[in-house]
């Protein structure tokens, strides 16, 4: 029997144990993470070593330096989860890692690592989607949340509206045709001259503004769940280039408070939207954007209002943690999805 065939026998039998500890590695980006996490729900560890510092200096994320990073750190935080989890590496049941998406070389660290240790521990390898991976953060931090709901993504790489019927059954009800929302807040930081990263850098600041601005998202997708911000992030370009050209000062906090007012309002305005038009009264926000104090204070409001159950993941969830990534392969694993041969190589690009 080979090593797969061997795995999958395993793979089953853990279907119905009825205590599964995984192993989940996490390295998409700029933070190297790994955790321990009991039934899907239960974290027993969630070690992150963030490279934010690092990358600081540069303005953003440089894929080569989060790849080095990544290969100093990972073995470090790997001894430090088990001893937080006060596991021993005959306690893991199987070793899950986000395999996509992400960048390339800062992925295949992660996958690399978790090859080489399920083969070592001769565990089944569990192979979990970024993005889903923020969907379960939300089942650590509400431990009676259950499918179905409606999922407003927020995050560096994606936004995205979709129907979740069940843990692993997923309809996109919408996505952004251009910049993703945290992508869009980076670069208005950028221009404004904030410090990476800076979706945190213009929530803070944007509470010392007013609404001084009209700023607008395109009117054309007014009637879809699509989202485009990339109109918005360049009428804030233009706006701060010209005032520098004429030697005007520029109003930064207000500038942060308008830019952020509009954003909040287009996400809230279509996850409410979007609830209504498939009938469900649950909405979950996943992804880094979702600890945005602004866009949480609306979407709780709007959901009080309109008798819609909400849910976001309690703040250390909300960013890239391997916690997460453990939680979606637990389910997986449940339905039978996710073993990974040894083969198993990176992606930087996913379907939702």
């Amino acid at each position: 029997m080979n090593y797969y065939e061997r795995m999958k026998e395993k793979f089953n039998k853990l279907k119905t144990k009825q205590e599964v500890i995984i192993l989940s590695i996490e390295s998409s980006c700029d933070e190297t993470s790994v955790a321990v996490v009991k039934n899907g729900r239960v974290v027993l560890s969630n070690i992150i070593a963030s490279q934010i510092e690092i990358h600081r200096r540069f303005g953003g994320v440089v894929p080569e330096v989060a790849s080095r990073n990544h290969i100093t750190a990972i073995s470090n935080i790997f001894e430090e989860a088990l001893q937080e989890a006060n596991i021993s590496k005959n306690d893991i049941d199987a070793v899950a890692v986000t395999y996509g998406a992400g960048l390339m070389g800062a992925l295949l660290v992660g996958v690399n690592y978790a090859k080489g240790l399920a083969y070592a521990l001769d565990v089944p390898l569990i192979a979990v989607s970024h993005v889903y991976g923020h969907i379960s953060a939300n089942y650590i931090s509400h431990q009676d949340l259950k499918p179905p709901f409606v999922c407003l993504m927020v995050s560096g790489g994606h936004t995205a509206l979709l129907r979740v019927d069940d843990y692993n059954k997923m309809k996109l009800l919408g996505t952004t045709v251009d910049d993703a929302v945290g992508e869009a807040f980076d670069k208005v930081a950028r221009v404004l001259g904030l410090q990476y990263p800076g979706g945190p850098e213009i929530d803070k600041l944007a509470k010392e503004g007013h609404l001084t601005y009209k700023f607008t998202v395109s009117n054309a997708l007014k009637n879809t769940f699509n989202f485009s911000f990339s109109g918005i992030k360049t009428e804030v370009v233009n706006l701060v280039h010209n005032k520098t050209q004429k030697g005007e000062e520029i109003d930064k906090a207000n500038i942060a408070y308008s830019f952020q007012e509009c954003i909040t309002d287009e996400l809230s305005n279509k996850a409410i939207k979007s609830c209504k038009n498939q009938e469900i009264r649950k909405l979950v926000v996943a992804g880094g954007v979702g600890a945005n104090s602004r866009l949480k204070e609306k979407l709780l409001n709007l959901c009080t209002e309109n008798n819609i159950e909400f849910f976001s993941p309690v703040l250390k969830y909300c960013t890239d943690n391997a916690a997460m990534i453990g939680s979606c392969a637990y389910y997986m694993l449940k339905d039978g999805l996710g073993l990974a041969q040894l083969d198993l190589t990176a992606k930087p690009n996913i379907d939702l």
